[in-house]
């Protein structure tokens, strides 16, 4: 499997924004990537940066929609696999949601966030119903993939559930600005989230400065073992490709010795509190 995380800014235009996208998937599966990731609300403006108003249903669009059938159209035509985020409308609700579209163009389901979160910037209560798609994993043409949309990889309790379903690669599309947490934390995170479940982890990070946040790029992939082993420049625009051999999954700690020797008849008591 081949990577390319596209880390670009997000411009007030959406139509501009998602031309930009389109770019870049080609020449990511020009340059020989076939599992493609952008980073979260990869086309809109970062809209949790200011508490919500009561037009926000406007300004999300359905699964399939638009842009899904935009992409969908290039994913079959390229052969590859795409992994987007929109800021999605189901009926009354909104969601902030990843669908998987798999090489054959196909939307093979969508994971929407779970944890939502509210602070300063990131009025996300506001904007975002809770997901309710679980923990799915994707068996796509290239490998079986999971995804943790940005708050969602902060909980080790749905990392461990993408691992127990089967995930190779996890990718994070995700808004994390400059300074938002102490440097290195975002690394030393999905590092340990690596190494715990034995699976690749694959960061896409926003970059550009917008309304009320600067935010920072260095997306990054880690291995199995928990190492870094890609990055991307702070504040850059740029693709970020990976080549990850996927028999390091099976030959992991993870895979050999920590997922065997769980005790899961415990936990129930330990965590349903």
């Amino acid at each position: 499997m081949k990577l390319a995380l596209i880390q670009q800014k997000s411009s007030k235009d959406v139509t501009v924004n998602i031309n930009k996208g389109v770019k870049s998937v080609r020449e990511a599966a020009q340059n020989g990537a076939n599992v493609i990731c952008f980073a979260e609300l990869a086309f809109t403006p970062f809209y949790p940066q200011k508490p919500a108003a009561e037009n926000k249903n406007e300004l999300a669009e359905t699964i399939p929609g638009p842009t899904t059938e935009k992409f969908t159209r290039l994913a079959k035509e390229l052969g590859v696999v795409i992994i987007l985020n929109l800021y999605e409308r189901e009926g009354d609700n909104t969601y902030d949601s990843s669908p998987v579209i798999d090489s054959d163009g196909k939307i093979l389901g969508v994971t929407r966030m779970i944890h939502i979160t509210d602070y300063a910037c990131f009025h996300e209560k506001g904007y975002y119903t809770p997901g309710n798609t679980g923990a799915p994993v994707y068996d796509t043409k290239f490998g079986k993939i999971g995804v943790a949309i940005c708050y969602d990889r902060h909980y080790p309790e749905y990392m461990r559930a993408l691992a127990l379903n089967g995930a190779e690669v996890v990718f994070i599309p995700q808004a994390g600005a400059v300074g938002e947490w102490p440097e290195g934390l975002y690394e030393a995170e999905l590092r340990v989230a690596s190494f715990q479940n034995g699976y690749f982890t694959a960061l896409c990070n926003r970059v550009g400065d917008e309304e009320c946040l600067t935010f920072a790029g260095e997306s990054f992939v880690c291995d199995p073992g928990g190492y870094v082993i890609v990055r991307a420049g702070e504040g850059t625009e740029e693709i970020l490709y990976c080549d990850v051999d996927l028999e390091k999954v099976k030959s992991s700690h993870a895979r050999k010795l920590f997922l065997r020797d769980r005790r899961p008849e415990l936990y129930s008591g330990w965590l349903n509190k």
